[in-house]
């Protein structure tokens, strides 16, 4: 499946390509075509198979860069998105979405620390079975825009797509003392599918 926009895209490049090959030479129209291609692998958007359970899923395809305690209170864990990664964003966790903030910033690196903080970025807050899970969408040094599908009040499903950052990017995720980090530095986690916590606080039914 692909993202809509992806579509338009390349459709888009690929006429444009026709025109200067007709125009010019076919030649010509190659790299209008490769960039056509190209639109079409990044805005692709596969099925994932959703893990049952009181769990947090990945909301990026991507590599993790950092765990961190921010406080005794908060956990952070850092995903960063190259251009070839799947950029469609999910849900970490079941619940009804509670918060939404958009914040104007810098572009700067992604793969930077401050990013999180200078970034610009899509501020989530999605509340259910007892816990507030956050989760950024930040754009990075060539990500210009981000999108995101929901409204607070609705409610979404663990894994369940909610918007998309376009053109390499990083999210972060911030859980509470109640989650087990499950995912290390180095690690590549898919959206939707890659399990990155555990709750610690309830059993398996929820008790």
């Amino acid at each position: 499946m692909i993202v809509r926009d992806g579509i338009y895209y390349a459709a888009a490049l690929a006429a444009a390509g026709f025109l200067v090959a007709w125009l010019s030479g076919v030649a010509f129209g190659v790299p209008l075509w490769l960039l056509a291609i190209f639109c079409l692998n990044f805005f692709r958007d596969p099925e994932r198979a959703i893990p049952a359970g009181l769990v947090a899923v990945s909301p990026a395809d991507g590599k993790v860069t950092a765990v961190n305690a921010d406080s005794p209170e908060l956990q952070r864990v850092s995903i960063f998105l190259n251009i070839f990664d799947v950029h469609v964003n999910r849900s970490p966790i079941a619940g009804k979405i509670t918060g939404v903030e958009y914040r104007p910033g810098r572009f700067f690196s992604a793969t930077r620390a401050h990013s999180s903080d200078d970034n610009e970025q899509n501020v989530v807050t999605v509340e259910g079975h007892g816990s507030k899970v956050v989760f950024k969408q930040i754009a990075g040094l060539i990500a210009r825009r981000i999108v995101f599908s929901k409204q607070p009040g609705e409610a979404v499903a663990a894994g369940e797509r909610v918007g998309l950052i376009k053109f390499g990017s990083r999210c972060d995720v911030l859980l509470g003392p109640e989650w087990e980090i499950v995912v290390t530095p180095g690690q590549r986690v898919a959206a939707g599918s890659s399990v990155i916590a555990r709750r610690i606080d309830q059993g398996p039914h929820g008790d």
